[in-house]
């Protein structure tokens, strides 16, 4: 809990916050919003004395607790947790391999037009979605068994369209750069952690077939909502230029620093997870990729 002083030089503790607290929070009960700017309010009301001797100690999003600021709990119990399954295809070697995954949950929307991503992308820029979920025999597959399902989203762009952070759905925190280079084509990896079920759990985002990585992104960085992670590129993927962009779950345990980073795509190290299930719905959320900001745009 973040506490922050409230200055009370030549004052006594007042005995009041703690009943103005306690009123106030039955007010809103069952209601913690409503609750929170109740108390605000009634704080900024009581505090006002002769010659208007205090001010709103505490900034928004904090509430006074025996004369310090307090952080207000956060109470987001976030998305339903999403419980892996098995299933299986024939790999590039003809071999039978057997992996768990977590599908899209069915209260969200199939369209992938319906959610954001990391790429300016509005209508019918996803050629091809998560789809370990088919049978073996409907998954995907080019010349020679080159294109089995990988369980991400190709979006294909222009060659040096910037590549930005987004938050994903219940994110608590900023992200973390776990790796940056050689995985699909040139790749950043990225440990977000996501609220389900009223826990906090880890998931790994990642960012295929860069032209490059950004300033800056390296193991260990931070990233924010709208940091510039890399540019749309073909490395590893000659004949299309496009974003994979694959989420999978930690298992629980792993510190993904300790580990190489393709066993990270493992499936004894984390669960590959349908992106829709963590991707931000654009009619909640609005269009934050329409406007890159000028200067972002590498040239090829």
């Amino acid at each position: 809990m973040n506490r922050c002083t409230w200055p009370t030089a030549n004052w006594r503790r007042p005995w009041w916050p703690g009943i103005v607290v306690v009123a106030v929070l039955s007010v809103g009960s069952g209601n913690p919003r409503r609750a929170k700017v109740a108390i605000r309010d009634a704080v900024s009301s009581v505090q006002r004395g002769p010659r208007e001797r205090r001010a709103v100690p505490c900034p928004d999003g904090m509430l006074i607790d025996d004369g310090v600021c307090v952080s207000w709990p956060d109470t987001d119990p976030g998305s339903p947790l999403a419980e892996p399954e098995a299933n299986g295809h024939v790999d590039r070697q003809g071999h039978w391999v057997t992996y768990d995954q977590i599908s899209r949950r069915p209260d969200l929307p199939i369209d992938y037009d319906a959610y954001l991503y990391p790429v300016p992308c509005v209508r019918d820029c996803v050629v091809s979605g998560y789809d370990l979920d088919r049978r073996d025999d409907l998954q995907r597959r080019g010349r020679r068994l080159h294109e089995v399902g990988h369980g991400a989203v190709d979006l294909v762009q222009p060659k040096g369209t910037p590549v930005t952070m987004l938050m994903l759905s219940h994110q608590f925190g900023d992200a973390e750069v776990v790796y940056a280079g050689p995985l699909f084509g040139t790749t950043v990896i990225t440990r977000h952690v996501l609220r389900e079920g009223g826990e906090l759990r880890p998931y790994l985002a990642l960012f295929g077939h860069l032209d490059g990585a950004a300033p800056g992104i390296h193991p260990g960085a931070t990233v924010k909502e709208g940091d510039l992670i890399g540019w749309v590129g073909d490395s590893g993927s000659p004949e299309l230029v496009h974003l994979h962009f694959e989420v999978r779950r930690l298992r629980e345990g792993i510190d993904p620093q300790r580990v190489a980073p393709r066993a990270l795509i493992s499936n004894d190290i984390s669960v590959v997870c349908d992106p829709r299930n963590v991707l931000p719905l654009r009619e909640s959320s609005g269009d934050l990729h329409e406007n890159n900001p000028p200067g972002l745009h590498k040239s090829p």
